[in-house]
């Protein structure tokens, strides 16, 4: 699906981390990652529970700030310049922000007002937003009566309604069938293919399969990064599964 390998030098990058560091006392949430993310690149950040993926996107988004290193998005530093950064991104997290108590329709209408989209391009932001989710029958539709998929493909149009050129997905499939997991993935390759910047964790190792690139987190460090296929073919396995058993056992024998 998105095998397509992205080249990392002579680019302009959309996210570029150095050295990042986080610490939460004696507690080490993320340990010394790097890595560059390319415009339209679908950037993965796979690992269990715990591996640092959550810690770094709030990094990212300028919501945490970071102990050492340095990140910059959009081209905005994400220490000193935390608010650029805040309003020149889409972020959605695995909760999905959503107010049940409002249709479809009045939750886009809340979020355009967040973002502080222009009101002459709501209507046509909103509509957007509707037809990329596949929403657009069930814009009357109260949002507590969506399932699972659906309120999904809701947070998705809602944290794209100012246009960002870059987005951050936390873990945006969690507790979702896999069959809407899988049309979701088509959504983020859609919004690739027209040139936006996908940042996004999972611990669902198959989904690394629709990523250019995946950085593989344990105990906070990045352990492999490569596209899925490279990584695959370093270690010899046929899964990202088998890849990520193998980075750990080497990471735990050094």
């Amino acid at each position: 699906m998105c095998d397509t390998v992205f080249a990392v030098c002579d680019t302009v990058f959309a996210v570029e981390v150095r050295g990042l560091v986080k610490r939460f006392g004696d507690f080490v949430a993320v340990d010394h990652v790097s890595l560059n993310v390319a415009k339209g690149e679908i950037f993965g950040f796979l690992g269990p529970n715990g591996a640092g993926k959550s810690t770094t996107i709030r990094i990212l988004c300028g919501l945490l700030g970071p102990t050492e290193g340095s990140a910059s998005v959009n081209g905005f530093d994400v220490g000193s310049e935390p608010e650029q950064v805040k309003r020149s991104i889409g972020y959605m997290s695995q909760k999905f922000s959503l107010y049940d108590d409002l249709t479809v329709e009045e939750n886009l209408d809340f979020f355009c007002g967040i973002y502080g989209v222009p009101r002459d391009l709501r209507d046509e932001r909103k509509a957007f937003a509707l037809k990329m989710a596949g929403l657009e029958t069930k814009r009357d539709v109260m949002t507590r009566l969506l399932g699972g998929g659906w309120k999904q493909r809701l947070a998705l149009g809602a944290a794209i309604l100012h246009d960002p050129p870059v987005l951050f997905l936390d873990e945006p499939t969690s507790g979702v069938d896999p069959i809407a997991r899988r049309a979701f993935w088509d959504l983020i390759d859609q919004l690739s293919q027209a040139g936006r910047t996908i940042f996004v964790t999972t611990h669902y190792m198959d989904e690394a399969e629709y990523c250019h690139r995946i950085a593989l987190l344990y105990k906070g460090k990045a352990v492999a990064m490569d596209s899925p296929r490279v990584l695959k073919q370093q270690m010899g396995v046929g899964s990202m599964e088998e890849v990520f058993i193998a980075a750990i056992e080497r990471e735990d024998a050094a």
